[in-house]
């Protein structure tokens, strides 16, 4: 007895679904290393950054306490995209008993296509870190020397003068990040936790992250970057970025960058009444991008157009 098409649906749906499953959960969520994941019910998400406090007053004996306010100083907003793709069998298929095979290849390929879809987009928001038309809340780009402070000066999350991975720009990079002011040019202490780097600079990394003395010299000096703890959680080999000799410190200062899921990914399976196909669908709705520009910080080698 022939299988009807609406049999041929319900006899696919949950083998595909799982197939899908661990094939889109097969690649490595590389946006895990860089992003903080959190729930959306809403077109969009937007986030207040607020100015903090001065410095406090000492008080004189019988005097009143100075009261200081807390200012809006910029708004971050976080555009939710869909992002969806499907694929058909057409009936001739069917027909000819080929559902089986191409439709295990065609599901591969859709979970493989979505999940580069995903590194794509997380990517892109390092990629373009100092395109000067890609801004972030403050109206400056991600990495930049003019982020603007409340108290009308600028903070730079850069290096002044942009330079390849080695000893020196790692050193000097972790000692600007030390030197971070907030809205109101208070000093924050923030550290190094992590590099992200593209697949060309992993040896460099690896070198001047765990050798026991210093690379590239004779002398017996010991690596201080390794001896002393600087970047705690290592470096992290991106594979979507683009600039092969641009490196990033993600730092310890909360609300950065930002992943947010407004709807998880979801797969339907249909049968369609006029052309006789069975069609597979893959579906989600996330943004990725920053609010506070102090969470990184840059070489200032990736182009700015």
């Amino acid at each position: 007895m022939a299988i009807s098409r609406s049999q041929l649906v319900k006899e696919l749906e949950p083998g595909l679904n799982a197939l899908f499953g661990l094939e889109y959960s097969r690649y490595e969520n590389q946006h895990a290393e860089i992003y903080t994941t959190e729930t959306s019910d809403r077109a969009f998400e937007e986030e207040v950054m607020l100015s903090g406090f001065g410095s406090a007053p000492t008080k004189q004996e019988g005097a009143g306490v100075v009261f200081d306010q807390a200012t809006e100083t910029f708004t971050a907003r976080y555009t939710h995209e869909t992002i969806a793709l499907a694929f058909a069998i057409t009936e001739e298929a069917i027909e000819d008993n080929l559902y089986d095979r191409l439709a295990a290849r065609y599901t591969r390929a859709l979970a493989r296509s979505m999940a580069n879809t995903k590194q794509v987009k997380a990517a892109n928001v390092l990629n373009n870190a100092q395109v000067t038309t890609v801004t972030g809340g403050d109206g400056e780009s991600l990495i930049g020397n003019a982020h603007p402070l409340a108290t009308g000066g600028t903070f730079s999350n850069v290096l002044s003068t942009p330079a390849d991975l080695n000893e020196t720009s790692l050193e000097q990079s972790l000692i600007d990040i030390a030197g971070f002011v907030d809205e109101r040019g208070l000093k924050i202490a923030t550290q190094g936790r992590k590099m992200i780097i593209p697949k060309e600079l992993q040896f460099t990394a690896e070198r001047l992250m765990k050798s026991p003395q210093r690379t590239s010299t004779a002398d017996n000096d010991i690596n201080a970057i390794a001896s002393m703890g600087m970047v705690p959680e290592g470096y992290s080999v991106n594979n979507f970025l683009t600039d092969t000799d641009s490196f990033f410190l993600l730092t310890d200062v909360p609300n950065g960058l930002k992943h947010f899921v407004r709807s998880p990914i979801k797969t339907a399976i249909e049968g369609d009444f006029d052309t006789g196909n069975v069609r597979f669908k893959a579906r989600e709705r996330y943004s990725f991008g920053f609010s506070d520009p102090r969470c990184i910080f840059g070489n200032g080698k990736l182009p700015t157009s």
